[in-house]
């Protein structure tokens, strides 16, 4: 019962999230701002982590394909299908839910916990609109993200496989253009998009009902982490049914 509690809170703030709007010019800002914490605060730990898990995808698959029957251009085809079909949407998603996540719950939290929040009320806000939606718009440039980490993952997978002498450039490249299906990307957007509403709205619940100090706006973030990553799985499980099998 506490969990239907808790899902219909979540939906019912959604819905204030799309009433009464604030006015522009202060939402413009808050959106610029949310940009910049969010999006382009996040652009390191994506490179680097695609990069790197990029290479390790291509040196496993490279280290279990010892048949000299099987093409010299199938590391490059298992790195790119790795990459595009469930790194980049999903694993990135989970981390970004440690990052962005944990980042939105406890910035909302701390404005519980120093009554911001009802300040705001007082004021006659709608502090739904005022904190959650700016989060909402902001993310919705999130496939940039997931691009960079596409482009990155697959060129990590390159170097480590070229430069560690377990394919050839040209062997890579055809693998990378082998079978190539336009709809796998549009799948991976797909789910890239309903990742990025989770990350906007989980995070921001936890923030904004919580009760409590400082201490509880540490175990909010954790408690955040944890439903928001639950919540990527089970899209990630229900879209690829839909769309894939």
């Amino acid at each position: 019962m506490k969990l239907f509690f808790h899902i219909g809170r979540y939906f019912l703030m959604i819905k204030y999230t799309f009433t009464k709007f604030t006015k522009w010019n202060v939402l413009k800002k808050l959106i610029v701002q949310e940009i910049d914490d969010l999006i382009i605060g996040s652009i390191w730990i994506v490179a680097f982590m695609s990069f790197l898990v990029g290479g390790v995808v291509a040196i496993q698959t490279a280290l279990n394909i010892e048949s000299p029957f099987l093409p010299g251009n199938l590391i490059g085809f298992a790195t790119r299908q790795s990459v595009i079909l469930e790194f980049a949407p999903t694993l990135i998603s989970i981390i970004m839910a440690g990052k962005v996540g944990s980042f939105i719950t406890s910035s909302i939290g701390t404005m519980r916990v120093t009554e911001q929040i009802d300040a705001l009320e007082v004021m006659g806000v709608n502090s739904f609109n005022y904190l959650i939606f700016p989060k909402i718009i902001s993310l919705m440039l999130y496939p940039f993200l997931i691009t960079l980490a596409m482009f990155l993952g697959i060129l990590g997978g390159y170097m480590a496989s070229v430069y560690a002498g377990f394919s050839s450039s040209f062997d890579f490249i055809q693998g990378i253009q082998l079978d190539f299906k336009v709809f796998h990307v549009i799948y991976a957007y797909i789910k890239t998009t309903l990742f990025a509403f989770i990350l906007a709205t989980i995070p921001s619940y936890h923030g904004f009902f919580m009760k409590g100090g400082a201490l509880e706006v540490g175990k909010a973030s954790n408690i955040s982490f944890v439903w928001t990553s639950i919540v990527i799985i089970i899209i990630n499980f229900v879209v690829t049914q839909l769309l894939l099998a």
